[in-house]
């Protein structure tokens, strides 16, 4: 079968017990691969696709994909930072980045899919969601997926949707808050993942052939 690697950064990472209650998406994944589809997760704190790179993390990744593997693609909240060495510029060099990465699974047989970041949980004191966060990233991705042709899972979209619908207090519990309103716990990154495993089904085969059904009587905030 086939296995499932996740590149990205800290709302992507495996948390250990140490880092509880905060739960990265790469946490509760598994939850939605079908029996038999091995999860291989490559999320690390506060790494962009620049420093993800430098630090020979990608090397690893890059050696293990095979043919008929999925590499998912998820950054932007660090590459924003000023910080010269995580900082990408959207237009070049995060691009440039986005499609080394992407070339490197097609070379491999792999299927790589991107994905705009998760949305951060930001309300104005009138407890109106402000949008916006990522600046042009989520932009620069859509638009290296539309240049390669592979598909792309807008969940800066898909989770501002739901952070603005939701509210201000009811998202509270789905976060580290009032810690930060970025990294996510348990019931947070299962309706993260929820909405990801939703937008894999509709890409249809070969994405949607890893992906467990989704029950009708779970609701957007991963309740019975």
């Amino acid at each position: 079968m086939a296995t499932v690697f996740y590149i990205g950064d800290s709302t992507v990472t495996f948390n250990r017990i140490g880092s509880y209650p905060q739960q990265g998406m790469s946490n509760v994944l598994p939850l939605f691969l079908k029996e038999g589809v091995a999860m291989c997760p490559h999320g690390y704190n506060g790494r962009s696709t620049k420093s993800f790179q430098d630090e020979g993390l990608w090397e690893a990744v890059k050696s293990g994909m095979r043919k008929g593997d999925f590499l998912l693609i998820q950054f932007g909240h660090n590459d924003e930072k000023a910080d010269p060495l995580r900082h990408t510029d959207p237009d070049t060099s995060f691009k440039d980045n986005l499609r080394l990465f992407v070339r490197a699974a097609q070379d491999a047989g792999a299927y790589p899919i991107l994905h705009t970041p998760i949305g951060r949980r930001l309300f104005d004191e009138a407890g109106n969601f402000r949008p916006g966060s990522h600046g042009e990233y989520p932009r620069a991705i859509r638009e290296i997926g539309t240049e390669l042709n592979v598909p792309v899972i807008d969940l800066t979209m898909l989770t501002e949707q739901f952070l603005a619908e939701t509210g201000d207090a009811a998202t509270r519990p789905l976060f580290v808050w009032p810690v930060d309103n970025t990294h996510l716990k348990f019931d947070g990154a299962v309706t993260m993942v929820r909405f990801w495993a939703q937008e894999m089904l509709k890409l249809g085969s070969p994405y949607a052939d890893i992906i467990e059904p989704l029950a009708d009587t779970f609701d957007r905030r991963g309740e019975i």
